[in-house]
């Protein structure tokens, strides 16, 4: 026997050459892998100095094989791009998703909440509202079910975080622009949906500063989460006002900037790179569509997999556990920039 020490599943499945999920899996009911897949894992067991945590690994045979997965709004296909993998993440390693979308509205999301407390999940991974969110329901709900809060962080609520840097959003997306042309207005809403958009803001302030160029925030009327209506509509009222101080638009995400690029189409305004260009547009995602986009959307992209699998395993881990971490984790990857043609 290889005397090494492995300090938990992790380690192990590593050792194995499988998937952690996997691993998991197979302790949960050995016949459910498939038959190759399990005498690699017997034979590490035969080699390796370890075995799971009988008594987490019992808890969590009493508990059901539900997780739920909570959102603002499915609709969102970013959203909806997060969910997709996070389902087939959690279908793969045993376990059944069910998916809920809270319409925009706190209401909702607590209605949502204290139903997955009767269902008695294993966990729930739950991307908060934020701004409009009922704190105290929701710090209720963390204390009873094994929570990992993604996208929209809450201070000190579930066990862990795991998001999108939106300085690295916003950093990259103002040094581009003003290196390669005049510096960006930022265009957002004035009553964001998104706790997100308030960082951004915060973070176009601060490099804007940091490079010794003047801000100009441009903040459209609009309550709710049909982004693409309100910029179009923002974008008609600026571009029939005539107001802009720039030639260059970076919006705060990148549904308002399919917006205001139907905006300008409709105004006759050319949006581009070329000579011929009377404005360029930018934002912040790379939502799925951003790339069919006429001109395609220059953007900052999240990592949609990295998100998407570390709050997975996060939460794997946690149900592992015993449902509590000694400390609350929180992680936040940085955003990749995509140069196309809009700017």
């Amino acid at each position: 026997m290889d005397e090494s020490k492995i300090r938990n599943m992790e380690e192990f499945a590593a050792k194995c050459g499988v998937s952690r999920p996997t691993v998991s899996k197979y302790f949960n009911d050995p016949s459910s892998v498939r038959r190759s897949t399990r005498a690699r894992i017997e034979e590490a067991l035969e080699r390796y100095d370890y075995r799971p945590n009988i008594y987490a690994v019992n808890q969590n045979r009493r508990l059901t094989k539900n997780i739920g997965i909570v959102v603002p709004y499915l609709a969102d296909p970013f959203f909806a791009e997060i969910v997709r993998v996070i389902e087939r993440r959690c279908m793969d390693a045993g376990f059944s998703p069910s998916i809920f979308g809270a319409h925009g509205e706190p209401e909702q999301e607590v209605a949502i909440l204290d139903n997955l407390r009767a269902m008695k999940p294993a966990g729930v991974l739950f991307a908060p509202l934020g701004r409009l969110s009922d704190k105290g329901a929701i710090e209720r709900f963390c204390r009873d079910v094994p929570t990992v809060l993604f996208d929209s962080n809450i201070n000190g609520m579930g066990e862990a975080f795991v998001g999108s840097d939106n300085y690295s959003f916003v950093s990259q997306t103002v040094e581009y622009l003003s290196r390669s042309g005049t510096p960006p207005c930022f265009f957002e809403m004035k009553f964001p949906a998104n706790p997100n958009a308030n960082k951004r803001r915060h973070a176009y302030l601060e490099m804007m500063q940091r490079l010794g160029l003047s801000a100009q925030v441009i903040q459209i009327e609009g309550i709710g989460w049909e982004f693409e209506e309100i910029g179009y509509n923002g974008a008609l009222r600026l571009l029939d006002e005539d107001t802009l101080a720039t030639d260059t638009v970076l919006c705060s995400n990148d549904r308002l900037a399919i917006g205001f690029l139907s905006a300008c189409f409709e105004r006759g305004v050319k949006v581009g790179r070329g000579p011929d260009c009377t404005l360029r547009v930018a934002s912040h995602d790379d939502h799925p569509f951003a790339r069919f986009t006429c001109p395609p959307l220059t953007t900052a992209a999240h990592d949609y997999a990295a998100v998407s699998d570390h709050a997975v395993e996060t939460l794997f881990k946690l149900i592992e556990s015993g449902g509590r971490f000694e400390r609350r984790d929180e992680i936040r990857f940085p955003a990749r920039l995509i140069m196309r043609e809009s700017a």
